[in-house]
């Protein structure tokens, strides 16, 4: 709606300086609305110059002031009052129409814009009449007319008055602030404003721009550091940008890409892929046909075969080149995957190796003997023994400074591996300990007794006991505050640990039918694989099921997934059965963009 408004009047007060009633009005104000949303009016001075913006009241009516004051009458408002926020002196100028701001903008040459229609004889008495009337009473006036307008006419009034306001207030700010404002846009919304202008466009392509919004999507650098390339004379390709786009289109793949069919990786005959380890392009898998193989995710080739072990893998590690597994002959073995060699054995374990966590150059093992080892990996050196468990240690976690295990005897202990002394003793599940995870401040447990715990490794106080699965944890992870846990009970749930919510429940129609054996989650996914030969894609957000990305044949009557590593392009899944009616194997199936 345009309202025209003059200025009101007030009383006069000392030191002021007022005109009276009949004196002429020389500043014309015009108020714009789109919507619900008011756009700065503008007030022109003699020579035409932008002099203020203020933002007004939503009147229609001048019976009040800029303020919402009712104004005296009998006196004009003074420019230099505190109503009028004028920059300069008290001096009238020549009223500015609107029709000055239209021709301004289409040229001096006035066009009619409706020329099927000849004027009526009675429009220029009219309008003489109408320049003839006070400010007042022309917004009576106008007041009046729009009443008596149809809606079609209003239309046309407004995509007449529409575009003399329209101003890319984008391009009249300064860069530092115009790509400050877009730094609010979604990358979605920022696409669609490079697409205005070309100025828009290349502050679309902003390189600082578009690192801000990788940042926010966990992107840590940009696409291969290489040289900003030209697109078109006068753009340069941000290499953040690119990053995000490329990252984007991969989410899609994931997503609903078409699923290319996988590498297929065949290897250890029937027996069972007890562990798996995937790094960059490598792939390791453990099986308790007393083999490890190393594998090349982008060729599918076995490279090595990490032959010396006695009885079955049951627990790796892998960092670079740099291999170690745990075997039921209850020795460790480090291994150079690239050679092949074993380069140390490490014996003190009077039973079988269950699980281990490397850290840096050592690495501390759980065993069935109820111990823990700290051991150095370059000298092969067993630097500490930590005894205190009472069964079998079935997890353990390692960050450097405090050693978490959890074991058979219901219990989790908290160590000081330096000290070999135990400064906790977590008691609260009433069953064996299957699962763990430590952040360095918060310890989760997993249990047979279908609880999780949640505790505070400083003081060893539980904090949270998340309740909700039926069965065995087998398998959890945790980043930040978000726990992801898998259970024997056929579901998956995402908590948030610092207040015990469970946040999702991935279930349903789609849901696994069978017992969860592996899990891993990113910002936006959790991948999911089961004993009853799937692996499913579930939204990290909604807990809605995606699709499928894995379904065997053989699900349902013997097939199994029993381990799943996945990167951020690719996805590798050991699969088999215990009943011959799946070919031990790893899948291997890649989410990669073409990046021509």
């Amino acid at each position: 709606m345009l309202v025209v408004a003059e200025e009101e009047e007030e009383e006069e007060e000392e030191g002021s300086c007022c005109s009276e009633e009949g004196e002429d009005s020389s500043n014309v104000y015009l108020y714009y609305t789109l919507g619900e949303r008011w756009i700065d009016y503008l007030q022109r001075t003699g020579d035409g110059g932008l002099l203020r913006h203020l933002r007004p009241k939503m009147k229609r009516k001048s019976e009040n002031g800029p303020d919402g004051r009712a104004l005296s009458p009998g006196k004009k408002l003074c420019k230099g009052s505190d109503y009028g926020r004028t920059l300069g002196p008290c001096t009238p100028s020549p009223t500015t129409t609107f029709g000055d701001l239209r021709n301004a903008k289409v040229g001096q040459a006035r066009r009619r814009r409706i020329p099927s229609v000849a004027p009526p004889p009675e429009l220029q008495d009219w309008l003489r009449t109408f320049q003839r009337w006070s400010g007042p009473e022309k917004l009576l006036a106008l007041d009046e007319l729009i009443d008596r307008c149809e809606p079609a006419q209003i239309k046309y009034m407004m995509q007449v008055i529409e575009p003399q306001f329209q101003r890319d207030f984008i391009s009249l700010l300064p860069k530092e602030l115009a790509l400050y404002v877009l730094s609010f846009l979604e990358p979605r919304d920022l696409l669609r404003a490079a697409q205005t202008c070309r100025y828009w466009r290349v502050l679309a392509e902003d390189n600082l721009l578009w690192r801000e919004k990788c940042r926010e999507e966990g992107i840590e650098e940009p696409l291969h550091l290489r040289k900003r390339r030209l697109l078109s004379p006068g753009f340069m390709y941000s290499p953040w940008k690119f990053a995000f786009l490329r990252q984007h289109r991969i989410d899609m793949n994931w997503r609903s890409g078409e699923l290319r069919p996988p590498k297929v990786l065949k290897g250890h005959d029937d027996h069972v892929i007890t562990c798996l380890q995937f790094c960059g392009n490598r792939i390791v898998s453990g099986s308790d046909d007393n083999t490890l193989k190393v594998w090349s995710a982008v060729t599918g080739e076995c490279v090595q075969t990490l032959v010396g072990h006695t009885g079955g893998v049951w627990s790796s590690q892998m960092r670079d080149s740099v291999v170690i597994s745990g075997s039921t002959d209850r020795t460790l073995k480090v291994w150079n995957a690239d050679s092949g060699e074993c380069v140390h054995t490490l014996y003190g374990h009077t039973s079988t190796v269950r699980c281990m966590h490397l850290h840096g150059n050592r690495v501390v093992s759980g065993s069935r003997d109820a111990t823990l080892r700290l051991w150095d990996i370059e000298t092969g050196q067993c630097l500490h023994v930590l005894m205190g468990h009472v069964a079998a240690v079935r997890c353990v976690q390692y960050d450097g400074n405090k050693v978490v295990s959890g074991a058979y005897d219901y219990t989790v202990k908290v160590w000081d591996p330096e000290s070999e002394s135990c400064t906790h003793t977590l008691q609260g599940h009433t069953n064996r300990v299957y699962s763990l995870q430590f952040d360095g401040t918060h310890i989760v447990s997993g249990s047979l007794d279908t609880s999780i715990r949640v505790w505070d490794v400083e003081s060893g106080n539980c904090l949270h006991t998340l309740m909700g699965h039926q069965s065995l944890t087998s398998g959890m992870e945790l980043r930040d505050n978000i726990l992801v846990s898998g259970n024997a009970d056929s579901t998956v749930k995402i908590w948030d640990i610092k207040t015990g919510q469970c946040l999702q429940t991935l279930q349903g129609p789609s849901k696994h039918q069978s017992a969860v054996t592996c899990l891993q989650f990113s910002s936006k996914f959790v991948v999911t694989s089961s004993d009853d030969g799937t692996v499913k894609l579930w939204d990290l957000k909604t807990g809605e099921f995606v699709r499928n990305l894995v379904a065997l044949e053989s699900g349902g009557s013997g097939g199994v997934v029993w381990r799943i590593r996945a990167s951020n392009t690719k996805l590798v899944c050991a699969v088999g059965s215990r009943n011959g009616t799946e070919e031990t194997k790893l899948l291997v199936l890649d989410f990669d963009v073409d990046l021509k």
